[in-house]
């Protein structure tokens, strides 16, 4: 049926869709160097202005914030990383580029501050998106990759300091958000029991029934733990269980408290799990795979793909860095409406390999 029955039936239809569009962008628009040079700057300048001004409502009695971070965060990584790139390839082709590379600190720094204080594992993503983009574009433009023990030491330090920064504002401000240690005695208190609940309870392709909130009502699988945007599901007036209020606090339980594999596995059963897992090895395998087509091609003076290059190793390490980070530290940068710029970093990665096999044969 082409009416999604279920969460997981909706996940992949939406998935699919995504996927399609993608390749049609990528197949009908001619993005060149300049062109993905200029959106990929306008990308991370809105971002950083958006997290700026949300964070910014964090110390401002009477407004809320939206905590964009959770859904954009990676998207951020993906901007940054491709403007750097195409600095980079600029570079490569004998066109100075020190403003761009300038202007990208500038713009590294603001969003690592803005989304630093608005969420930590934010920036456990900013910098593992550093590093990732660091290792991509220094093997694809042949620059040496030193990892020492004063850079290793350096950035540990950089982390805790960061850390210690965020802890000792929330003192001044007796502000709680900003805590590290908030997150960490709140892991403490419910991650352990949310685990012995979840390896319980899961099976091959679900959860035994009855074993999540709903109770009686539990359908043993897809139960909502694992979505898309509820708004996007109510206003399709799709006849899902959904976590509104303060049944959010149920959903926390395996949402904020523990890594996006336990989850997935909760909600779709192992037999999910290794199913997502298996597509991301596929996508990181084509990722690289065509990403030494463009790099073997611009070596021996081809400038057709530069634009390509540049979206590629934005979007590729991007989908790394969300991937470690919410099937492995937060489950919540995989979840909700963090899950549509998953699907979108992905299709993203395998537009290329459809691209690749018609133009460069």
């Amino acid at each position: 049926m082409l009416i999604a029955q279920n969460h997981l039936q909706f996940i992949i239809e939406v998935a699919a869709i995504i996927q399609m569009g993608v390749i049609l962008l990528l197949n009908i628009i001619p993005f060149t160097l300049s062109m993905v040079l200029f959106l990929s700057l306008i990308l991370t300048m809105f971002l950083a202005g958006l997290f700026s001004v949300d964070t910014a409502l964090l110390f401002l009695p009477y407004v809320s914030h939206q905590e964009f971070t959770h859904p954009f965060g990676p998207l951020a990584v993906f901007a940054w990383t491709t403007l750097s790139a195409s600095a980079s390839l600029l570079s490569e082709v004998d066109i100075k580029s020190t403003s761009i590379t300038a202007i990208s600190l500038i713009l590294f720094a603001v969003i690592a501050i803005a989304g630093g204080l608005m969420h930590r594992s934010f920036l456990i993503l900013w910098f593992l998106g550093w590093f990732l983009a660091y290792f991509i574009t220094s093997k694809s433009f042949r620059r040496s990759v030193k990892i020492t023990r004063k850079r290793i030491f350096t950035a540990v330090g950089a982390v805790i300091g960061g850390f210690a920064v965020l802890e000792l504002l929330a003192k001044l401000f007796n502000a709680e958000v900003l805590s590290p240690m908030l997150r960490l005695s709140r892991l403490e208190e419910y991650a352990l029991p949310s685990i012995k609940m979840v390896i319980k309870n899961t099976t091959l392709w679900g959860h035994v029934q009855g074993s999540c909130y709903w109770g009686a009502n539990c359908l043993g699988g897809s139960d909502g733990y694992i979505t898309l945007p509820m708004t996007l599901i109510s206003k399709l007036t799709l006849p899902f269980p959904l976590f509104f209020g303060v049944l959010v606090v149920k959903k926390d339980i395996i949402d904020y408290m523990l890594p996006g594999i336990f989850g997935i596995a909760f909600d779709f059963g192992y037999g999910g799990l290794l199913a997502l897992l298996g597509w991301c090895v596929i996508v990181m395998c084509c990722g690289f795979y065509v990403l030494r087509k463009y790099r073997s091609k611009r070596r021996v003076g081809s400038r057709v793909y530069l634009g390509r290059e540049a979206l590629l190793i934005g979007a590729l390490t991007a989908f790394i860095a969300q991937t470690i980070v919410g099937l492995f530290l937060f489950n919540r940068t995989i979840n909700g409406a963090a899950m549509v710029t998953y699907m979108f970093l992905s299709a993203m990665v395998i537009a290329h390999v459809v691209v690749v096999k018609k133009s460069l044969r």
